[in-house]
């Protein structure tokens, strides 16, 4: 077991450098079993609130809860519905709610057990309970290891789009443990490898190529793989949050393929797509609109196709109207003056943000993309 300062040897540390709201990403098998140690040494003594899901509680609820026993941490659990459907304000009240029941003051610390939405969902409760209160991170897929979980950015969404009501809250610390992947659906895993590809195109080639040469050892769950795949995509989060923690500039590199992804999950009503698919999508069409505008070279593009396509076949765009699409795009958070930003790729690790993109340019690729 750790000593009071020093985190178990088996896991990887880095931490994200915010002055007084810095806090450290711990990433390594078992590492969910050393949650009760990394709080005890954040100062954490207090009652902790669970907000996970069912199915996640049943998976590792058990493992959480002997973790913080062993260390004389009690829990309380706050169960929420599963599904983007459901990252609404009305969840956000039902965690208030159970807080308020409980007379949780700002002393209280909310623990997230789950993927990326629960992780948006308490997230941004903790930010608006008692205008802040702690929260902790233990993301469970990997969408959520590698993106979400860092950043502090949460919210939830409206009808008109994905996102669009939220804040910038840190996080006290993450807890992530590529071993709780293997109980992943297939598609759900795939998903979060979306996003790896996303960092390997923005900033990191060397990603980029060890998904290519070793894709089948991380389909294959070798857990040191993962811990280096998520430890390289935290790192790069890490470093872009620090010099812009509230996307003034550089951190609008990380919404590469959003603009389109989070459109089409609007579109469908949440319903469709794994987040990360929809992200496939967009990077796709990012991807398109670059070479129309001769920014990436066809060699880099057919790349970044390739890998897209080697993981698994897309949801369907079948039956998706246009209007509606575009219309999506109009209103997302990236749009500033009324003109759209987008992110698209130079060369795999480089990315540059342009508001110049013609709309007709956008439409045009829009529809071809639907009709695929």
């Amino acid at each position: 077991m750790s000593s009071r300062n020093e985190p178990p040897k088996v896991l990887r540390t880095l931490h994200v450098r915010l002055k007084d709201r810095g806090y450290p990403i711990h990433i390594g098998p078992r590492a969910l079993d050393e949650t009760g140690a990394l709080l005890s040494d954040l100062g954490i003594r207090g009652t902790v609130f669970l907000v996970t899901q069912r199915k996640i509680r049943t998976l590792f609820g058990a493992r959480l809860r002997r973790s913080l026993e062993r260390h004389g941490i009690p829990l309380q659990e706050i169960l929420i519905p599963d599904g983007e459907q459901f990252k609404t304000l009305a969840t956000v009240e039902k965690i208030y709610r159970a807080l308020t029941l409980h007379k949780a003051d700002r002393r209280a610390t909310l623990v997230v057990l789950g993927g990326g939405v629960p992780g948006d969902i308490a997230g941004f409760a903790a930010a608006t309970y008692l205008r802040g209160i702690p929260y902790v991170q233990i993301p469970t897929s990997l969408l959520a290891q590698v993106d979400s979980s860092v950043g502090g950015k949460v919210g939830v969404n409206l009808r008109e789009a994905k996102n669009l009501v939220g804040a910038f809250h840190q996080p006290a610390c993450v807890i992530a443990d590529p071993g709780v992947l293997k109980e992943l659906p297939r598609r759900e895993f795939v998903a979060g490898l979306f996003e790896v590809i996303k960092y390997g195109i923005i900033k990191d080639p060397r990603l980029f190529h060890l998904l290519e040469v070793r894709l089948e050892g991380v389909l294959a769950h070798q857990e040191d793989l993962l811990a280096e795949i998520i430890e390289g995509c935290c790192r790069i989060k890490a470093r872009v949050v620090e010099r812009d923690e509230r996307e003034a500039g550089l951190r609008r590199i990380l919404n590469f393929g959003h603009t389109f992804g989070h459109a089409l999950e609007a579109a469908t009503h949440y319903r469709r797509f794994k987040h990360g698919e929809a992200v496939a999508w967009g990077m796709l069409f990012a991807t398109r609109i670059a070479r129309e505008m001769r920014l990436v070279s066809t060699a880099s593009a057919l790349r970044i196709g390739s890998l897209i396509h080697r993981l698994q076949p897309l949801p369907g765009l079948a039956g998706i109207p246009l209007t509606p699409l575009l219309r999506a795009m109009e209103v997302d958070k990236k749009v500033q003056h009324g003109r759209i930003h987008f992110v698209l790729p130079e060369r795999i690790g480089k990315v540059v943000i342009r508001s110049d993109v013609p709309p007709a340019l956008v439409s045009k690729t829009a529809r071809q993309m639907l009709s695929t």
